[in-house]
């Protein structure tokens, strides 16, 4: 999957895979995270935030399943 660098104290890159509804997150730690049936909306929503970061936190952790690459 593709993911576009972001500016964020805590992550490096996001992509998503409309197809899938896959979310992709790259940590700068290295760590690479797959969120599943992330409606296109929040990925949209997750780009355009102010933080990255606090949208994360708020909005897909805790409530999509996910896996560590």
């Amino acid at each position: 999957m593709e993911r576009k660098p972001v500016s964020s104290s805590n992550i490096a890159s996001i992509g998503y895979d409309s197809t899938t509804a896959v979310l992709e997150v790259e940590f700068l730690n290295g760590g690479v995270y797959q969120y599943y049936d992330v409606p296109e909306y929040v990925y949209h929503e997750l780009m355009a935030a102010a933080s990255h970061g606090s949208y994360l936190a708020a909005n897909i952790k805790g409530r999509y399943q996910y896996t560590r690459l």
